[in-house]
């Protein structure tokens, strides 16, 4: 209340004065301070708005900023006669060229804060998700220290392995978002998918669960590397799925080796069992292996049909798709060996 009086009372001063000529050449000053635009925010300008600043605090922000045009008893008439005073929000604002003092508080007022973005592609592991979310420097930090199992308890899946539950997507923030809110959004995210794209499944899948479409989602992801041949890979791996054939593939080779795998693929890695070997274990892995996206999700519960049951690598992202073992066979020894 004491400082809407002092407003009020600066409200009656400038009127007083504009009876006199002294008075015009202020009011003057301050219409021509209204009404010309900042050039201080040449090119742009960032400001941080802290959470509950005052009115007097927001403008030793902006001052703070660089903005230098206008005396503060302008800045806080022009926020009076608006109606602002009270309703400037917190946040990152982005001014730019040629705004004026007017333009400048009704964004402040609006809260048009900076929008960021953070992507989360398809067949990360959880690993590289943290890794990047750890680069973001807008971002407030609460789970550096954290393990995994202490995320998912954070999040309300204790229990839940972290592996693929966040939907690759782009998500926009705001400065001071913190970690776990971003995180909180893609676990969400993918949780509407998965549920929405499991409720519309094919029949008859050798799939017992969302969660399963889930794990096989996932290993589909990893083995696609042209997005056509996905429904194809997803074909593959059910009918080995129904048939009781074990997947024998090698991204959840990969997955169960871990950080010690130095990108060479051995026969002693196929060999050396671990729960996400699926050469030495039959059926799914116990868990994801990245996190898949939406189309990875839609093969895994919308797979071609046909009667292959092996595909081996082209070299150039696509594959050969083959029925039996012997045609299987020649594709290795064609693009894998060089062979003719």
């Amino acid at each position: 209340m004491r400082r809407l009086l002092r407003a009020l009372a600066w409200v009656g001063l400038l009127g007083l004065l504009t009876g006199s000529a002294a008075g015009v050449l202020v009011w003057r000053d301050y219409q021509a301070f209204v009404q010309t635009p900042l050039r201080s925010l040449e090119p742009t300008l960032e400001v941080d708005l802290p959470k509950g600043a005052s009115l007097l605090r927001s403008l030793r922000v902006l001052r703070e900023a660089g903005i230098r045009e206008g005396q503060d008893l302008y800045w806080r008439y022009l926020a009076y006669d608006m109606g602002v005073q009270a309703r400037l929000k917190a946040g990152e604002y982005l001014l730019v060229a040629n705004m004026t003092p007017r333009a400048v508080l009704q964004q402040l007022a609006d809260g048009k804060v900076i929008q960021r973005k953070f992507t989360i592609i398809e067949g990360w592991s959880f690993r590289e998700l943290r890794a990047a979310l750890a680069k973001l420097d807008a971002v407030r930090h609460t789970l550096s220290d954290a393990s995994e199992a202490e995320i998912m308890r954070l999040l309300g899946r204790e229990g839940v392995a972290a592996e693929g539950r966040f939907l690759p997507e782009t998500y926009l923030y705001t400065r001071h978002t913190t970690d776990t809110d971003l995180l909180r959004r893609a676990m969400q995210a993918m949780d509407r998918q998965l549920a929405d794209i499991w409720a519309a499944r094919d029949a008859d899948l050798p799939l017992q669960s969302a969660e399963e479409a889930l794990i096989l989602a996932s290993i589909i992801e990893k083995e696609t590397g042209q997005s056509g041949e996905r429904a194809e890979i997803a074909g593959v791996f059910v009918r080995r799925l129904r048939i009781g054939m074990r997947l024998q593939t090698d991204p959840t080779v990969i997955y169960g080796i871990g950080r010690d795998f130095d990108g060479n693929l051995t026969r002693a890695h196929l060999l050396a069992d671990t729960p996400w070997n699926t050469y030495t274990r039959a059926g799914l892995p116990p868990t994801a292996i990245a996190m898949p996206g939406r189309a990875a999700l839609v093969a895994a519960v919308h797979p071609a049909t046909g009667k292959a049951l092996y595909f081996v690598a082209r070299g150039d992202g696509s594959h050969v798709f083959s029925d039996s073992l012997n045609e299987h066979n020649r594709a290795v020894r064609r693009f894998q060996l060089g062979q003719p």
